[in-house]
């Protein structure tokens, strides 16, 4: 096997080791035989090396011209159209997920670099009218300072650079605390930006633990946003503890229960294409991934058999290779936790459908491999399989009479992230987009497939309601006002008078 590569912290332009010397080991998760990395297991005094970084930084990037920022972002750019097949080879090799999936991961990251270096030259505020006509009002972002942002590892290149770019194109300085799970995509990104020139300190990186050196982050007082793509309970945390600050600010996207809604006016065959996609890309791993499928009752029948046939035939393999459908889970933890989904479901009173299980293939036995689970069950709030996030390939077919049944059950959840409609009416598509709560909805479509000009975000246990990629430029600036008088004299709005005694 190959030597493993060695990974450090990027801190004030320096390839630093931990303070402690402390390290952890990144293992594939097609051969958990296999290490791929040695990395910092980074600790308090890390962080805050990373955060003084970041500050002696920012007062000179924000004065900087925010065409130039930009600027890094389009050099950046260029490295990533270069290496765009090495890099999605590794991501495969590192988070399990599909050859297929890692490219489209890298052209989404591509893609976000070039919307921020586009953006730099479109307005940054607006000139308003005023009451008096001898005044101009005007509106501007300014950056907030230090930003922290904590990373998943499923998307392991495109969301640290939808959460990085807009933060540093606002004039923000940024720390990357990435999932220890992907420590080497989150070094190259790293390498990146160091080739660009960018200056010292602008962008930092600190591997490790989240309670060990991602939470230093989120409570030191000189942090002012925290990013953060992962679990509810964590999330949660991190609300909570921002709330305490007077200066800080999270957006915390965390999770989602999703769904399909199938009609039974659908394009059958394409909603079929569409469902296998959304409960079964990135081996059911992604925040937006469909868990559960309301399926009107007149085709029940037929949607399952297809459904289910499809299923079936999915290859499950090494995510290096170009005809594998399904990859590894992430952890052998990650497995236990779906194989736990998968028995409460019987327990729950769940029709199994489908069951594959662990694959027999001695050439995936050291990997976390885990075929398609799929039940049948009747909606029911107090099934924990049909409200928990299982976060695996793991689906529930689930009943509807009428559209009023469909959104009724569709909003019996605790998350309200990712929605597809399937049907040709288009009544029954804007009456689903007005009465179901969702972030990111479709129609004709998996609930899968953002793309990076729009909002990505969810409510309720999905998130706090302020949407990552493009939306981001609200939560790492904050508007400010500025009304310029050309006249002679003070002249208030609202008839107040500027007689002054």
């Amino acid at each position: 096997m190959p030597e493993p590569q060695r990974i450090l912290n990027y801190i004030g332009g320096r390839w630093l080791h931990p303070a402690s010397e402390a390290t952890l080991e990144d293992r594939s998760p097609h051969d958990w035989r296999r290490v791929l990395g040695i990395f910092p297991r980074s600790q308090k005094e890390d962080a805050e090396r990373a955060i003084a970084s970041a500050q002696e930084a920012f007062p000179a990037w924000r004065r900087l011209s925010r065409i130039k920022r930009a600027e890094y972002l389009d050099t950046v750019a260029q490295m990533v159209k270069r290496d765009q097949e090495e890099l999605a080879l590794l991501m495969a090799q590192e988070c399990g997920k599909p050859l297929v999936e890692c490219r489209a991961d890298v052209v989404e990251g591509l893609h976000t670099l070039q919307y921020w270096f586009g953006r730099a030259r479109m307005p940054l505020g607006d000139v308003l009218a005023s009451e008096i006509a001898e005044k101009d009002s005007f509106t501007l972002r300014k950056p907030k300072g230090v930003v922290v942002c904590i990373t998943p590892w499923n998307f392991p290149f495109a969301i640290p650079l939808w959460l990085i770019c807009p933060s540093l194109m606002e004039g923000n300085t940024v720390i990357l605390k990435p999932a220890e799970e992907t420590p080497l995509m989150a070094q190259r990104i790293a390498q990146y930006f160091h080739e660009a020139g960018l200056p010292p300190g602008v962008l930092n990186v600190v591997h490790g633990y989240g309670e060990e050196v991602g939470w230093p982050l989120v409570v030191h007082p000189d942090t002012q946003v925290v990013l953060f793509t992962g679990s509810y309970q964590v999330g949660s945390l991190i609300r909570q503890e921002t709330a305490r600050h007077p200066n800080k600010f999270a957006v915390c996207e965390t999770g989602g229960k999703n769904a399909m809604i199938i009609f039974e006016d659908c394009d059958f065959d394409l909603t079929v294409n569409a469902a296998v996609m959304a409960a079964f890309r990135t081996s059911g791993q992604r925040c937006v991934s469909a868990s559960r499928l309301f399926v009107q009752e007149s085709i029940l029948d037929r949607f399952t058999r297809a459904f289910v046939e499809k299923a079936r035939r999915l290859r499950i393999g090494d995510p290096t290779q170009e005809d594998t459908f399904i990859g590894p889970l992430i952890t052998p933890e990650a497995r236990e936790k779906v194989e736990g989904y998968n028995r409460l479901a019987k327990e729950e009173g769940a029709q199994v459908l489908l069951e594959v299980g662990r694959p027999t293939d001695s050439a995936l036995q050291y990997g976390n491999y885990i075929g398609p689970f799929i039940y049948r069950m009747e909606h029911d709030s107090r099934k924990r399989v049909l409200r928990e996030e299982v976060f695996g390939p793991h689906v529930a077919i689930i009943p509807f009479t009428s559209i009023d049944d469909a959104v009724r059950k569709y909003n019996d959840a605790d998350y309200a992230f990712a929605l597809s409609v399937c049907t040709r009416d288009y009544r029954k598509q804007r009456y689903i987009r007005e009465e179901c709560e969702f972030g990111v909805g479709y129609v004709n479509l998996p609930t899968i497939g953002a793309e990076v000009h729009l909002p990505f975000g969810g409510l309720r246990r999905s998130g706090t309601g302020m949407p990552s990629a493009s939306a981001l430029a609200d939560a790492v600036t904050h508007r400010a006002s500025w009304t310029v008088n050309y006249g002679t004299e003070i002249r208030m709005a609202q008839g107040l008078t500027s007689e002054v005694p």
